[in-house]
């Protein structure tokens, strides 16, 4: 046998052997030649019998590192017990002492994340067969794991190609049956490592097959799988979408994402629908899926789920949250048709003026209004269809009596008003601000108020999530002249807005400052040179200069005389 000077576990220098043919590194044995079976090449492996307990604790060791691994911890372990020895080990050892299985998966999950451990993957895909198809969880999820650590080091080892060691060993289908079969890590996994594949042009090829018919195409897959199968399905489809704009534009191509609106038209089960909707709450937020979201029925879709009085109220609600992202960004509207939008708009206002509406519903629907009103063409189509919708959100921002209503409120004018956009994106069209203007002083002259600046005045005299909603309706307000000159002509907003000892949370000081940054700029433009307003300029200007954080002027510690406790 052939001798190498190896340590233990505990630093001391020691001799192993190996048997005849076998060097001390793997890739240099010619015991390891390609099968295409499983059977076959564990039947290929070495008979080495190496001590257990040092395995094992070499193994823990080596999966416990805190920390990334590094190649020379990797090259350590593999001169102490060679791959095909650890290999065989975790196949065929049936008295191992308890944990050594659990410790040999964990030990080459690091191993294989190393670009050393990576790089010896593709001799060894053989055993990512037979991993894939293994009957133990853990072991299927190594095998997964595997895949994506073999693609995500491919580039930096200059592995060539790949994707077609996985066409050519079968890997495609088996993570697909762990996607569908496995556990949850293990499915997670295996979704993970599909997207890898799908990151270049020859892995689109090998999820997107051009001829239908193929088995793995994911539409026939669709068909042979359970409730749970499918919604899993659906959930590789929706992380494929979001890998890149190519890929996005395959699944469309391939009619993919029709299958997420017929599994909510076809199925009765209330939580596979629900799922489906989070799906397509994830598609929303994909930046560059904008314009093919667009050119499906989904808008209408939607609008049919919020209008059908027979739905579950949580399904109304999840559908209206959905509304509010698809059409919360200003390309949504270049490209989605303005008719089915305005119907979906005012589906969701037909069920904030339902007789009997659930508290969440409304919350929902509200909010929904507010994400569809934090672009520009969004707030203008609330503010100008007739009657305007958005007079429901601003009713509801100076509406005491519901707290939960009354914040969904604020929140949802202050996206409206401009407060998350750009300064100079907040004002909107004239008929769109006229109506805005009227509705503010509509609401104020049937309230105890009387004006804008009272009902500001009354929300910034509330709780501390009340008072954060309002710094935000604020900030977008003041670029409007006339909402301007109703903070400034109400001394008691002011002194609110920059009273340094009002908020004590990062996020409500952090809102306040925005807000006196928005009125001292809005301010300085259009009233510095008034003289009757020199106090607030100086009272704005020292907030804005205190900056969100600094409380007090004087910051240095202070004698506190008190009377002593006594027993």
């Amino acid at each position: 046998p052939d001798k190498t000077t190896a340590f233990d576990s505990r630093g001391r220098r020691t001799t192993q052997s190996f048997p005849k043919g076998i060097s001390r590194f793997p890739h240099q044995s010619s015991c390891f030649q390609r099968s295409t079976e499983a059977t076959t090449y564990y039947s290929l492996l070495p008979a080495m019998d190496p001590d257990p307990a040092q395995l094992l604790q070499c193994a823990t060791d080596f999966a416990q590192y805190p920390g990334t691994q590094t190649d020379a911890a990797a090259r350590e372990l593999l001169h102490r017990f060679p791959l095909p020895v650890i290999l065989s080990v975790l196949q065929s050892r049936t008295d191992s002492p308890p944990g050594l299985e659990d410790a040999l998966v964990a030990c080459l999950e690091r191993l294989f994340s190393t670009r050393y451990g990576a790089s010896f993957i593709p001799q060894y895909m053989p055993f990512l067969q037979m991993a894939l198809s293994a009957d133990a969880e853990k072991i299927r999820r190594l095998g997964c794991k595997t895949v994506a650590y073999l693609l995500e080091k491919s580039c930096e080892e200059g592995i060539a190609s790949p994707e077609q060691l996985i066409i050519d060993h079968g890997i495609y289908p088996l993570l697909l049956d762990c996607l569908i079969n496995g556990n949850e890590q293990v499915s997670a996994a295996s979704l993970h490592a599909i997207t890898k594949i799908a990151v270049s042009p020859k892995g689109i090829e090998i999820i997107f097959p051009s001829n239908n018919g193929e088995a793995t195409h994911l539409r026939n897959l669709l068909v042979r799988c359970s409730s749970l199968g499918r919604v899993r399905v659906l959930s590789l489809i929706v992380k494929l979408f979001a890998v890149s704009p190519s890929v996005a534009s395959a699944v469309y191509s391939s009619n993919l994402l029709g299958l997420l609106e017929a599994e909510i038209n076809n199925s009765s089960d209330m939580l596979v629908t629900l799922s489906v909707l989070e799906l397509f709450y994830e598609l929303a937020e994909v930046e560059h899926g904008t314009e093919l979201l667009s050119r499906t029925t989904l808008i209408q879709l939607l609008t049919r789920m919020i209008s059908d009085v027979t739905m579950d109220t949580i399904l109304r609600s999840r559908a209206m949250m959905i509304s509010g992202r698809v059409l919360s960004a200003d390309d949504a509207f270049k490209f989605c048709d303005e008719s089915g939008v305005k119907s979906l708009i005012l589906a969701i206002e037909g069920r904030l003026l339902a007789e009997t509406l659930d508290a969440n519903e409304c919350e929902s629907a509200l909010e929904a209004l507010g994400q569809i009103g934090s672009s520009v063409p969004g707030a203008t189509l609330i503010l100008t269809l007739s009657p305007p919708p958005a007079r429901h959100v601003i009713d509801a921002a100076f509406n005491r009596q519901v707290h939960g209503k009354q914040l969904a409120g604020l929140h949802s004018f202050a996206n409206i008003s401009g407060e998350t956009r750009p300064e100079n994106n907040r004002i909107l069209s004239a008929v769109a601000e006229d109506n805005l203007k009227r509705l503010m002083y509509e609401i104020a002259s049937r309230s105890s108020k009387l004006t804008p600046s009272g009902l500001l005045l009354s929300v910034l005299q509330q709780d501390s999530e009340v008072r954060l909603a309002a710094y935000r309706v604020i900030t977008g307000l003041v670029a409007r002249p006339w909402c301007l000159m109703e903070v400034c002509s109400k001394q008691d907003v002011i002194n609110k807005v920059t009273d340094p000892s009002t908020e004590s949370t990062k996020g409500g000081m952090e809102a306040k400052y925005k807000c006196c940054k928005a009125i001292y700029e809005a301010f300085s433009v259009r009233f510095s040179s008034n003289p009757a307003f020199s106090g607030i300029a100086a009272k704005l200007q020292e907030a804005v200069d205190r900056g969100p954080y600094l409380t007090r002027k004087n910051r240095e510690s202070q004698p506190a005389v008190m009377t002593a406790d006594r027993l």
